[in-house]
């Protein structure tokens, strides 16, 4: 079958329901965690937060924000990587669903460091609030253009250090893949029926690029990785 990947689809997916609960929910989050660590998702936005703090002093408290945060799962890698190497972080995860909210809770209870809101993004506190870095992993694609455009002024405009964005490239190649790994991940119908609809969901380049000059970014780095990622750095200083 043919997989036209011209366009982003405006096809939703069932996660984007925010009243969404229950035992799929749990397990897709989990199992996209999982997926996520195995193709080297997490090091991808790890690396970004990196190049962004390469200058920054070490007493310095680094407050990040991560969008569409899941279980946790990446608040939980920064932890650890600021543990070990004396970063001072204080990690916000924002998602809308307060199930996954409490999920990513529980996960989380070892860390400290690590708080959760239950927060609509198009609403008045997350609009209103401040932080150094803000991650966006997975989750842009959620989003049509009009509302990515807002979005990222929003970003640029509260985040002191930069924006850190990991999402996916709209690509045949990574449609047929994620149908494989489908497959070896015994993921549940929703989580594969999302899956496939995010990649189509995803971005080519150039769309990001032209993000970027909408914004008047001016210094700004869009790096494919693997496995079918676009990484994009927006630095402040």
């Amino acid at each position: 079958m043919f997989i036209d990947t011209q366009y982003r689809t405006d096809e939703p997916e069932t996660m984007d329901d925010f009243a969404m609960e229950g035992e799929i929910l749990r397990d897709a989050l989990d199992k996209i965690a999982q997926i996520n660590q195995l193709l080297g998702g997490n090091k991808l936005t790890l690396r970004g937060v990196q190049s962004l703090i390469r200058d920054i002093s070490k007493s310095n408290e680094i407050r990040i924000v991560d969008v569409g945060c899941g279980n946790g799962d990446m608040l939980r890698t920064l932890a650890d990587f600021g543990l070990k190497n004396n970063l001072k972080f204080q990690l916000i995860g924002i998602d809308a669903n307060n199930f996954t909210i409490n999920h990513a809770q529980k996960l989380s209870k070892k860390y400290s460091n690590i708080s959760f809101q239950c927060e609509d993004i198009f609403d008045k506190p997350f609009i209103e609030l401040k932080y150094d870095i803000i991650l966006c992993t997975l989750t842009l694609h959620h989003f049509k253009d009009d509302e990515i455009i807002y979005l990222l002024n929003i970003f640029d405009t509260n985040s002191n250090v930069g924006i850190v964005i990991n999402d996916l490239q709209r690509s045949a190649v990574a449609y047929r893949l994620f149908q494989a790994l489908c497959f070896v991940f015994r993921l549940n119908d929703m989580s594969r029926e999302d899956g496939l609809i995010s990649i189509l969901r995803g971005f080519k380049k150039q769309e990001l690029v032209n993000f970027s000059q909408k914004l008047n970014f001016s210094n700004y780095k869009i790096h494919w990785k693997w496995a079918f990622r676009y990484q994009w750095i927006i630095p402040k200083i």
